[in-house]
């Protein structure tokens, strides 16, 4: 009998030893998957079209229940992605054949007022053209599109295709008011991201009309081609908060970092003119002929802008996304719109958002934005009346008006100092280790030391019994 409790007792110091060693891997484990440490996940449709490749996909996008969806060609993918729990759907053109079709669009002359982008979901390449493309032209455009087969689609649409000078908190030069994008720094100096088509290198900015003191001076961007470019502040400039994109009212938005959009995404954006509007991403690796030249690699979207728009943010689930580029249509009448990814922005100028540490741009290219599928809501419930913000609502405080500009803590609605309203212990937490992921661990851990406890009331119960017996034999 005393051997089996000198049994159980080691068996139960064993396990409670393993537990504890278990436990403390789980914790370990954890935290270090967190994004703070390792980055963020690449999302899973991603993942797969990267796995599987252009032959045998035809990219990937969010479902209308939030689920990933990846374009498959052939039966054996769909099983691939079927066993990583995404849904497949076999299409008949890959990725490889859009991309052919995109080229020869792209190697046909030029038709400024037509923009063409990759639709997953319908697994075409539609070329759209506005009211200013004459019959001529949609007509010689239909035949390069006949050559390349059925994988293209050719739409008319109403509006025509503009950038949209003239976006959160606006800024002016003499060629017109765009809106400020996002504060970033190369680590020395700091800088505003706006959109390219603002105004050439050189271009001095003001805070408002007349101001005798100059906001900054354009030192860097590229238009056409790309849409970005880098405003240096000068020296002595007050800002609003740099981590705070401004929806009107006195009222914004904190952002953590930055991503690439997702086929299917809710996404937000915030300008001078409009003030806060939203709509999904419909496609990527859009090319739009302005009257001033080509733009390539952008995001279309359903969300609508003005001019005067122009270089405001794009955000989602406290992410930045884009740069308002150009579009048709308006805020009335509803069109799409077009983004410059500002993680490509940002990895060409060399700069990361104010407030964050590492580079954004490298977090964008792991695709980030599908971290959380079917996400459908803004970071919390806007203000009142935040959809269609005042014109100039966009900055926060009273310096120069950047409070469009993003860097900082998380999915908060903040007030015009800043705070917001994820703060406290508990956020800050949250920030470092996801209590999700760790609790696991600390059940283990908390589990075995219970046994260890047991296991030394069982030895000292022993001893007890053995010392009364001692003491009854007069030993």
């Amino acid at each position: 009998m005393r051997h089996a409790r000198r049994t159980a007792r080691r068996i139960t110091r064993l396990a409670a030893v393993g537990g504890l060693l278990c436990g403390s891997l789980l914790v370990t484990r954890a935290m270090a998957n967190e994004p703070g440490a390792s980055g963020p996940p690449v999302p899973v449709g991603e993942r797969l079209v990267a796995q599987l490749g252009a032959a045998r996909t035809a990219g990937s996008w969010l479902g209308a229940d939030g689920r990933t969806v990846v374009a498959v060609t052939d039966a054996g993918a769909a099983a691939d992605v079927r066993r990583a729990g995404a849904r497949a759907e076999v299409v008949r053109h890959s990725m490889r054949d859009l991309r052919s079709a995109a080229a020869t669009l792209r190697a046909a002359p030029r038709v400024p007022g037509t923009a063409w982008s990759m639709d997953y979901g319908s697994n075409e390449v539609v070329v759209r053209a506005d009211s200013t493309v004459s019959a001529g032209d949609w007509s010689r455009l239909a035949a390069v599109a006949r050559t390349i087969g059925a994988s293209v689609r050719m739409e008319r649409t109403r509006g025509t295709f503009t950038t949209r000078v003239d976006g959160a908190s606006p800024i002016f030069a003499s060629g017109g008011r765009c809106s400020a994008g996002f504060d970033v720094t190369d680590g020395r100096d700091a800088f505003l991201l706006t959109a390219g088509h603002c105004g050439p290198v050189g271009t001095t900015w003001f805070a408002r009309p007349g101001d005798a003191t100059a906001l900054g001076t354009t030192v860097s961007g590229t238009f056409p081609g790309n849409d970005f470019s880098l405003v240096r502040y000068d020296d002595g400039v007050p800002r609003a908060q740099s981590d705070v994109v401004a929806i009107g009212g006195g009222r914004g938005v904190r952002i953590t970092g930055a991503a690439d959009p997702v086929v299917g995404q809710r996404v937000f954006r915030s300008g001078s003119t409009t003030g806060l509007h939203s709509g999904r991403v419909t496609g990527l690796n859009a090319t739009v002929n302005y009257p001033e030249g080509t733009v390539t690699g952008l995001v279309q979207t359903t969300v609508c802008a003005e001019p005067g728009d122009s270089g405001g943010p794009l955000f989602a689930d406290g992410l930045a996304l884009g740069l308002t580029s150009g579009g048709n249509g308006d805020c009335d009448a509803g069109g799409t719109t077009f983004f410059q990814p500002v993680g490509a922005a940002m990895t060409a100028l060399g700069v990361r958002l104010t407030g964050t540490t590492g580079s954004d741009a490298s977090e964008a290219g792991a695709g980030s934005g599908q971290a959380r599928p079917g996400d459908d809501v803004a970071p919390s419930a806007p203000p009142a009346g935040s959809e269609a913000g005042a014109p100039g609502g966009g900055g926060t405080g009273t310096g120069v008006g950047t409070g469009t500009n993003m860097g900082g803590a998380a999915d908060a609605w903040a007030d015009n100092t800043g705070t917001a309203s994820g703060t406290g212990p508990y956020a800050a937490i949250s920030r470092v280790v996801n209590t999700r992921s760790v609790g696991p661990g600390l059940l283990v851990i908390g589990g075995s030391l219970i046994a260890l406890v047991a296991a030394r009331s069982m030895r000292s119960s022993r001893l007890s019994r053995r010392e009364r017996g001692a003491w009854s034999s007069g030993i």
